[in-house]
């Protein structure tokens, strides 16, 4: 339920935050590769979160990082790190090795389409501005994750417990690259 109503929050606060187009154009193949993103990571799954209860977690996915005109930047953010996450050494271990390369070749694609994005829409001053405040928040919830892979030594269930977790994140964060490229459409309509 948490989850669900930052959800509609970050959506009320994108809608109100941004006020006006964001300079570039999220490609509904973007937001195709997101979804289809979010499926791999249901097709990973090789444990059922029921058998990890114990393991279950508070990872405070952060509610700010929807705040301002950075919103662009908070989801290049979002998918490096889901990148890193998914492209260590330990994360090879625990998950098919199809699937992983699948994953790696769709968050590297949406990583692209918004570096082109982070140009358009930032200037080099405000790229020093994507590191602090909701940009610095994401990162400090992936350390998070890290911590607690660290902590339960990477086991199956703490990689099941991450792995659900990270599709929350994604899940928040297609919403938004959804949400961020209709309103970029509907203000460059004549």
């Amino acid at each position: 339920m948490a989850f669900v109503l930052s959800l509609l929050m970050a959506l009320v606060l994108v809608s109100y935050g941004l006020g006006g187009s964001l300079g570039c154009d999220l490609s509904q193949n973007h937001v195709l590769i997101g979804r289809k993103n979010l499926r791999l990571l249901g097709q990973m799954r090789r444990l059922s979160p029921r058998l990890c209860l114990q393991d279950r977690k508070d990872f405070a996915f952060p509610q700010e990082m929807v705040e301002g005109g950075q919103a662009v930047s908070v989801l290049h953010e979002i998918l490096q790190q889901s990148f890193n996450l998914f492209h260590t050494e330990s994360s090879s271990a625990a998950w098919d090795t199809t699937l992983l390369e699948q994953l790696h070749t769709g968050l590297h694609q949406q990583l692209d389409d918004l570096d082109t994005c982070l140009g358009q829409v930032m200037g080099e001053e405000d790229s020093a501005l994507g590191r602090t405040g909701p940009t610095l928040a994401v990162k400090r919830y992936f350390q998070g994750v890290h911590v607690y892979l660290k902590e339960k030594e990477y086991s199956d269930c703490a990689w099941e417990t991450v792995r659900v977790e990270i599709m929350r994140s994604l899940s928040s964060s297609a919403s938004l690259q959804e949400r961020l490229r209709m309103m970029d459409g509907d203000l460059s309509s004549p």
